[in-house]
């Protein structure tokens, strides 16, 4: 069994409180959790209106197909007009 895990930092330009960051939050989420069947989280800076945190994990019997996902999941992310990707880091196990 394969494990991966990538952190992903958000910039979201747009969103001047935390009902709106919410909002841009929540919308990136489902989409990426229905687009490729991974689990979502914001993991940290919560209390921040423009940053964000999201996590996301999944879990495969091969490492390429980890990586791919999560590949998939960082072009999807920065296609998006919802947030700014800053850094990630992806480890696997």
């Amino acid at each position: 069994m394969i494990v991966g895990v990538c952190k992903i930092e958000l910039y979201i330009p747009e969103t001047n409180s935390l009902k709106a960051k919410r909002k841009v939050i929540k919308s990136l989420k489902d989409r990426v959790r229905k687009k490729f069947n991974v689990s979502i989280a914001e993991v940290e800076l919560q209390n921040l209106w423009q940053r964000a945190v999201l996590g996301v994990a999944t879990v495969s019997n091969d490492k390429k197909q980890v990586d791919a996902t999560f590949s998939k999941v960082i072009s999807f992310m920065e296609n998006t007009d919802l947030a700014i990707i800053g850094q990630y880091k992806i480890e696997i196990w």
